[in-house]
């Protein structure tokens, strides 16, 4: 896993300003008023700090966004960061914040003055996230600079340090969905992805791996229809945190298809590259459990991934096949595109034959309608349960992880009405994200609270977001650790 960035933390007056090599951050108030971080600078600074305080390119900076001022006199830094934040920051801001720094932060050691900034810890939050940088697979130097060591200057030092602990698992736990999704698919196969999250039994997780003869044996004859054109074979992959006592698990579904032609019904070769974030549900949840384990969360969360590789040959699943899943309803597969409807069919009745959760959350990279839908900015979220839906979309915004409700009905299931069986796995071009969560629908049993996650628009973007630069995002992973926090985590 790519290694977050760990600051040090060290009282304010412990180092000057002035001598202070590489950058210097420092914050002001929207209104131009520098925050006690910033007192230990020279006054030659100071005054040229005045001038930029109250030029129209501040006027324009929104709270969280900063500027630079290169080679400033009396300082022995190369540069300082001047930060755009109220004196009593949200926590979407004070993040914001620490991600502007990080791009600015340039070669050598960086300097924080964060003094009594309220979200010291959430700042710092920011700072790490946008930090991170894929370098796996470089054997050049990196385009990017090389980072020196941060140290953060506060009037609590110790403090904030505690209370970044846990926010550094929530770091990590991003940070591995983010790699997941990152690699690709010749590195990250069905087995290899299998073997990482064995791995995390040292965190304390039980790890249950089924392969294709327990998957057989269980009847998840859709999750196997998927992969059975692929050399890789198939896996599903039973993460479990108990820290909760005797409560009903959360259970949390991923799909995890490492890489997707569409199998039969093939792609068109543009973009096809993308298609190793096909995986992107399974990665948050690998995430999420390994922020649960690193931050011992008192909570019983079981985490469930499906891992196929869908590929034609001439095993693979053909359109107009008919296959029965594990609940024993039969599925016409008009479209093998729409192949992780039937990973998380399976792994769904699955997770509550076994572990009889609470409520259930899956995760998926399903829809291309979905983007067409809510663009990049929203993950599309499907519910058969107000409360549940209603918990995840404030944890959401809590997290400032973009979630956007749609609607379901009976209407839509008309549209996957099969002559042959059941059902068919699509319903046609209108309302296919929509027709999509209402096959998986299907099999969620009744009086059983469960959201559905499309995450298709948000998961790895061509262009860089406020805490993530251009690639995986790890989208979900806070939002679903606020909502075991806020929701499912016992007390006391």
């Amino acid at each position: 896993m790519t290694e977050p960035l760990r600051p040090a933390f060290q009282p304010l007056d412990s180092l000057s300003l002035a001598g202070a090599e590489g950058r210097i951050a420092i914050f002001a108030e929207p209104e131009g008023r520098l925050q006690d971080g910033a007192r230990g600078l020279p006054r030659a600074v100071r005054q040229v700090l005045g001038r930029l305080l109250a030029s129209s390119g501040w006027a324009k900076l929104k709270p969280g966004e900063a500027m630079h001022l290169a080679f400033p006199a009396g300082l022995a830094a190369e540069g300082l960061i001047v930060v755009k934040l109220p004196r009593r920051p949200s926590r979407k801001e004070a993040r914001a914040a620490g991600a502007a720094i990080a791009k600015l932060r340039g070669e050598g050691p960086l300097t924080v003055a964060a003094g009594s900034l309220p979200l010291a810890e959430d700042m710092a939050l920011g700072l790490i996230l946008r930090a991170y940088d894929f370098a796996e697979h470089r054997t050049a130097p990196s385009p990017r600079p090389a980072a020196g060591p941060v140290t953060i200057l506060c009037r609590d030092p110790e403090g904030v340090a505690v209370r970044l602990e846990s926010l550094a698992a929530l770091a990590e736990g991003v940070f591995l969905a983010r790699d997941l999704v990152n690699e690709p698919a010749n590195i990250l196969t069905t087995t290899e992805f299998a073997r990482r999250l064995e791995g995390m039994r040292s965190l304390g997780l039980e790890v249950e791996v089924l392969g294709e003869e327990d998957l057989a044996r269980l009847g998840m004859r859709l999750l196997l229809a998927v992969g059975q054109g692929s050399d890789s074979p198939s896996r599903a992959v039973v993460l479990r945190w108990q820290g909760g006592g005797e409560e009903p698990p959360l259970a949390l579904v991923g799909k995890g298809v490492v890489f997707d032609t569409g199998g039969i019904s093939m792609k068109p070769a543009a973009g096809m590259e993308e298609m190793t974030m096909d995986m992107g549900g399974a990665a948050v949840v690998a995430g999420v459990m390994h922020t649960l384990a690193r931050r011992r969360a008192k909570a019983n969360v079981v985490g469930l991934v499906g891992l196929v590789e869908n590929m034609p040959s001439g095993s693979a699943t053909r359109p107009g096949d008919v296959v029965r899943s594990m609940k024993g309803d039969t599925v016409e597969i008009i479209n093998t595109d729409a192949e992780g409807r039937l990973v998380l069919a399976d792994l769904l009745w699955h997770a509550q034959d076994r572990y009889r959760p609470r409520a259930i959350v899956n995760l998926a990279t399903l829809t291309g309608a979905i983007i067409v839908a809510l663009g990049h900015e929203n993950a599309g979220v499907f519910s058969n349960d107000d409360d549940l839906a209603g918990a995840l979309l404030r944890a959401a915004q809590e997290e400032g992880e973009g979630a956007w409700r749609m609607p379901m009905g009976e209407a839509y299931d008309a549209l996957l009405k099969s002559d042959l069986a059941d059902m068919k796995n699509v319903g046609g071009r209108e309302g296919g994200a929509i027709t999509a969560a209402q096959f998986l629908r299907r099999f969620v049993q009744d009086g059983m609270p469960w959201c559905h996650l499309d995450i298709a628009g948000v998961t790895r973007l061509k262009q860089e977001t406020a805490l993530a630069p251009k690639g995986a995002t790890g989208w979900g992973v806070m939002t679903l650790d606020r909502l075991v926090r806020d929701r499912f985590e016992t007390r006391g």
